[in-house]
């Protein structure tokens, strides 16, 4: 079973890596907003997994800025929606 999971976490990540920013940037919105849902979140759970790889790909994307360009995204984001 955790070969099944190590092989749909690595084709994530793969995924992860074709995407545009906005992309990745969405799929990264999305899973904060699932992961608020959680009661006592557990570093098997697929979507934290997903987290961790999403974070990881942003921060070789943009590399030593950690996740500001995908907080910029959300400010953007943000101002866009309420305008």
């Amino acid at each position: 079973m955790r070969y099944f999971v190590a092989a749909a976490e690595q084709a994530f990540a793969s995924a992860l890596e074709a995407m545009t920013d906005e992309e990745l940037f969405a799929i990264m919105a999305d899973l904060e907003i699932r992961s608020e849902a959680w009661v006592n979140p557990s570093p098997h759970d697929e979507d934290f997994a997903k987290i961790v790889l999403t974070e990881s790909a942003i921060e070789r994307r943009f590399p030593g800025q950690m996740l500001k360009p995908y907080k910029e995204w959300q400010i953007r984001r943000t101002h866009r929606d309420c305008a």
